[in-house]
């Protein structure tokens, strides 16, 4: 490059356009198509907020028109074209484009079938009450502010934003020479990402995913597989594939129809139908005889009407194969961090917005503390004012002028020119004395508050428990359920629709050994028949649950160590009648020293509860949706402290009973509501308090028809009536379950027993001990007991469950 004549300079071409080329691209990037990490926000998207914000357009405000938002945007902060600043608006009104949308709107916003929206002289808009959030304490000298594109006004920099904008509502954007296509998330599980960010700093992205499970799409659906979602949290890029929701129903017995009323994210409802007569059309999918949209305000129903004798499963792989109803969608999570872009991983786009909310918590209360000592400083000039009111009445009344009498007062009674000021401006109504009484107690407040916010500044926890409640707050005012569930693998699915349903029944053994027979090897016997032998089990090891499950049922197998795993009935493997099983350890994978605790069968995850009970104590109830999300490896049933580990596991309905029964012989009992529901990865509440050597035994969901059955080590043991147990609150000390004396020993464990079941008992010598529970007392509460089991010298009960009878009720065919 030579300079040729003046300001004229001669330069190499390539350069140029390198130079050039690569403005333009960073322009595009940090000014349009990517957000920024701290607040979520495109550059359109903060202007459009802040000018609703700025301009009073509230959630509690009446709407306006959205061509005079669009001519605020334009006209002071954002020199593009309308349009583009309109359809940026109608995407924040949309709910099926956004999770929780940051516009309320008031007219024809466009629709899921493809419809546009209304030109902008039609519509009217607010800010929705949860956008306000991203605006909290905006007026606190919390966030930077730049000018406006011809510097004559200022906009902020970035959002204060309480919400974890970025991962609640996703963003999506196409810059030059990358694109960004983050998926919206469940409010809840994000705020609890941030809550465990705080409480666990060194926690993984994977292990972060256990509580933020995966995407929750506004439209629903289903995500199939966790593979890409762990990978996308973890490296920052991963393709998920998202399916339709869908279900049959049954006209008549020739007539049946698909019903779809959830489908995939940014997919129109106008292109799924296309995508199905293009398919008959073509011949890829057979058995369609009609398509028909009956979605309505009430919600999405589309009709896909089925051949005589066709069938359904067939069909719904077909057209997951070959239209829309099945998409992927990329994770692509790229996000401007300190304006350069960047791949996130979920652990940091999360350490982000806590770092932004800690700049901007410490910024406000530096504000607050500021104004604090203002105000403080004023009040300390009153009180010398109040103290010495004669005199100062006689000063200003001497003082020639307003600036005389000011000197005066500072120099008489070593005041600032503040405070000197503000004497000067008191009324005479501030002498009374309940205007002094109240600028006591102001005075005394403003202090505390000083106080208060001297120790956020000089104290970080301070600040991160201000976050952590912000978090709680949110999950209260706006959090709701997952939309779009988490399913198994696509290829499982497929698999599993190959499989016909049939009931099975299901073996357990005492050691963990799992069979499956199907219903129809069996046929109903009489009373009194003499049954067959139902399993062949090793030495020292008995048939301890037997159920009757569907073979697309799940079954919920809980460990010590408070993780849960799943198996589909059908991967139970099927054997003959005198089989043995296959031990559990084999079909899942159980960590080093877990054991099984508990086996539940579920036929679907719905609003039912999940109680947990451990050797310490405590009690969790979780609503049963929250273990939906399917993972081969398990996942964390409940957060244990120590060596503290799950003693029992049952499903309620909400309103049920529960009873803890403890190792010397105590029992609590107290109604479920008392425990409040809880996350999936949490601790619990305090069930019973122990005496210090004491430990929980059993959990005991309480049933009406049974009686209480508990046993000690030496043998002794006793039923009886629940009745007996008076109903206290739950975390009390309980009362006397059985006394365990010398005689009696320990408790080895409490059951609700009916008079049919029997009582199998295991010794440490290896003894197996089986006897009809109508054989064994019911006595009072507080007794000794009976004997129950007959031991050996120097022998004792380890283990004591009830079994039914079941097996002795049914023969082979």
């Amino acid at each position: 490059m030579q300079e040729i004549e003046g300001n004229v300079k001669e330069v190499l071409i390539e350069n140029e356009m390198k130079e050039a080329y690569l403005s333009y691209a960073m322009s595009v990037i940090v000014g349009r198509a990517l957000p920024d990490a701290r607040d979520g926000l495109k550059p359109v998207h903060r202007r459009i907020l802040y000018a609703m914000f700025d301009t009073g357009n509230l959630h509690n405000r009446p709407t306006r028109k959205s061509a005079r938002i669009v001519g605020e945007v334009i006209g002071k902060y954002h020199p593009h074209g309308d349009m583009a600043v309109y359809e940026s608006m109608v995407r924040m009104a949309q709910d099926f484009s956004m999770r929780y949308m940051l516009v309320q709107g008031q007219g024809n916003f466009g629709s899921i079938d493809g419809d546009a929206a209304a030109a902008m002289r039609y519509t009217e808009v607010r800010m929705s009450r949860i956008a306000e959030e991203l605006m909290s304490d905006l007026d606190k000298n919390t966030v930077d502010f730049t000018s406006n594109y011809d510097e004559t006004l200022e906009e902020p920099v970035v959002l204060p934003s309480t919400t974890p904008n970025l991962l609640i509502n996703g963003s999506s954007g196409i810059a030059v020479g990358m694109s960004t296509s983050i998926p919206p998330h469940n409010l809840k599980e994000v705020c609890q990402g941030v809550i465990t960010l705080i409480e666990k700093p060194d926690i993984t992205s994977l292990e972060l995913s256990d509580i933020i499970t995966g995407p929750d799409f506004p439209t629903g659906g289903f995500i199939c597989g966790t593979s890409e979602i762990i990978k996308g949290y973890t490296e920052g890029k991963s393709i998920i594939t998202v399916r339709a929701r869908m279900h049959t129903e049954s006209k008549s017995s020739s007539h049946t129809e698909i019903i779809v009323t959830e489908i995939p994210y940014m997919v129109s409802k106008e292109k799924i139908i296309d995508d199905i007569v293009e398919a008959v059309k073509k011949e890829r999918i057979g058995g369609i005889s009609d398509v028909t949209d009956y979605s309505d305000r009430d919600g999405m129903r589309l009709s896909v009407k089925l051949k005589r004798g066709e069938d359904e499963n067939v069909v719904i792989n077909q057209l997951y194969k070959y239209t829309s109803l099945q998409t992927s969608f990329s994770m692509n999570m790229i996000a401007l961090v300190n304006n350069q872009p960047r791949v996130l991983k979920l652990r940091e786009m999360l350490t982000i917005f806590k770092d932004h909310r800690f700049i901007v918590i410490r910024r406000r209360t530096t504000y607050l503390l500021e104004k604090a000592e203002m105000r403080a400083h004023i009040i300390e000039g009153l009180r010398i004012a109040l103290a010495n009111i004669d005199e100062v009445i006689q000063v200003i009344k001497t003082s020639k002028d307003r600036d005389s009498a000011m000197k005066k007062l500072q120099s008489s009674f070593k005041l600032t020119e503040i405070q000197a000021d503000e004497i000067l401006k008191m009324r005479l109504q501030r002498l009374t004395a309940l205007e002094v009484k109240k600028l006591e107690e102001e005075y005394k407040e403003i202090m505390q508050k000083i106080k208060d916010f001297k120790v956020i500044l000089e104290n970080d926890e301070a600040v991160e428990d201000i976050i952590r409640e912000d978090m709680y707050e949110l999950i209260d005012r706006y959090g709701d359920d997952r939309r779009t569930e988490i399913i198994t693998d696509t290829e499982d699915l497929e698999i599993e629709d190959l499989i016909p349903e049939e009931n099975s029944v299901v073996t357990v053994s005492h050691e963990g050994y799992f069979k499956r027979i199907p219903l129809s090897s069996y046929r109903t016997q009489k009373r009194g028949g003499v049954g067959v032998i139902g399993m062949e089990t090793k030495d020292q090891d008995f048939v301890e649950n037997i159920y009757v499950a569907s073979s697309h049922d799940y079954i919920m197998i809980f460990s010590n160590r408070g993780k849960v795993y799943w198996l589909k009935v059908y991967d139970i493997p099927k054997m003959g009648r005198t089989a043995a099983g296959r031990a559990i350890v084999n079909m899942v994978n159980f960590e080093k020293e877990e054991k099984l605790t508990a086996v539940i069968p579920v036929r679907e995850f719905d609003n039912r509860f999940l109680v947990i009970a451990t050797k310490h104590g405590q009690v969790k109830k979780t609503v049963l949706s929250d273990y939906g999300n399917i993972r081969k490896g398990g996942i964390w049933a409940v957060k244990l402290e120590g060596n503290d580990e799950v003693i029992g596991v049952g499903i309620t309905s909400g309103k049920n009973e529960i009873m803890l029964a403890t190792r010397e012989g105590k029992a609590i009992r107290f109604r479920e509501t008392d425990a409040r529901p809880m996350g999936r990865h949490t601790g619990g509440v305090r069930g019973i308090t122990l005496t210090k050597g004491d430990e929980v035994v059993s959990m005991i969901i309480m049933d009406k028809n049974s009686t209480l059955l508990t046993v000690c080590e030496n043998g002794y043991g006793k039923r009886t009536k629940f009745s007996e147990y008076s109903l206290q609150k739950r975390g009390g000390k309980g009362v006397i379950n059985i006394k365990t004396s010398k005689r009696n020993g320990k408790v080895v464990g409490s059951r609700a027993v009916r008079d049919n079941e029997n009582l199998m008992a295991t010794t440490r010598g290896g003894q197996i001990i089986r006897m009809d529970i109508n054989g064994i007392s019911v006595i009072g509460r507080a007794t000794q007991g009976v004997r129950v089991v007959r031991l050996r010298e120097d022998d004792s009960v380890v283990s004591i469950t009830a079994v039914s009878n079941a097996e002795q009720d049914v023969t082979e065919e």
